[in-house]
């Protein structure tokens, strides 16, 4: 790993688990490289603190290529960092200067326990797509994709929708903790291509009411979401989920 001549204090949320009151730890990391990502350095600092017999800080990450949603830290008052449109992983050090103290938190909502350090439990997210997040299909070879023809409008809005990681920085910048603009993006991603009809008024009062049994806050439109968001997911996400919400409400009603 390549070396350079930044110096930094990092202060660290440090937790031992989801009952502990958990403090901020403050750090000094030496010789970093401007090239290094945000998660390198962490690792320099972790084998620095193995050397010295101390207890590494725990964080997630996967794939470091800002695809898998994991990386979650929320440093100096922004999830993901400074930088508009990338993940932790992507961030690089030479978004900040020698010299510059780094404050490092992990999400902090209701729906998303500490673990431990930095590390969150956000399998709230997976309970909610479970609760609705797909759609019906029959088994067999697929069909050729002439056979559904779509819009290019609407395929290029649910490419968009579809490209939400999951990464929960909607939820971490939010002052309510709310959880509207990841779930919009999973219902518009079905909503609006035809193999997501049948379950469309369904999926979106399942999914929305399992986003509210997990304890998620709710939306006051102030739009920290969108402008916090690594992929860049769209307010029209939740117009459309909350038209489709309403929308199920005269759907039952008529089935009923």
């Amino acid at each position: 790993m390549s070396t350079g001549n930044m110096n930094l204090t990092l202060k660290v949320w440090r937790q031992k688990n989801t009952k502990d009151k958990g403090k901020m730890v403050d750090y000094k990391v030496s010789n970093i490289s401007p090239d290094m990502s945000f998660l390198e350095m962490f690792d320099v600092l972790n084998e620095d603190l193995i050397t010295k017999g101390d207890e590494p800080i725990v964080f997630d990450h996967d794939c470091r290529e800002g695809i898998c949603g994991m990386c979650s830290m929320f440093i100096n008052g922004r999830p993901h960092g400074p930088k508009d449109a990338v993940t932790t992983c992507q961030l690089h050090m030479r978004s900040f200067k020698d010299g510059d103290t780094i404050v490092v938190e992990p999400w902090r909502a209701k729906a998303f326990p500490v673990i431990k350090d930095l590390t969150v439990d956000r399998s709230a997210f997976d309970r909610v797509i479970a609760a609705g997040g797909f759609i019906s299909v029959n088994t067999g070879n697929a069909q050729d994709a002439n056979n559904l023809p779509i819009p290019k409008a609407q395929a290029d809005a649910a490419f968009e929708a579809a490209a939400c990681i999951g990464c929960g920085a909607c939820v971490a910048t939010c002052k309510n903790a709310s959880a509207m603009l990841f779930v919009s993006a999973k219902i518009s991603q079905l909503a609006l291509l035809p193999q997501g009809q049948p379950e469309r008024y369904k999926r979106v009062q399942n999914m929305v009411a399992q986003m509210d049994a997990e304890g998620f806050g709710n939306c006051t439109n102030t739009g920290a979401c969108e402008a916090e968001c690594p992929k860049g997911i769209s307010l029209e996400n939740i117009a459309r989920m909350n038209r489709d919400y309403y929308s199920a409400k005269f759907v039952s009603e008529e089935e009923g």
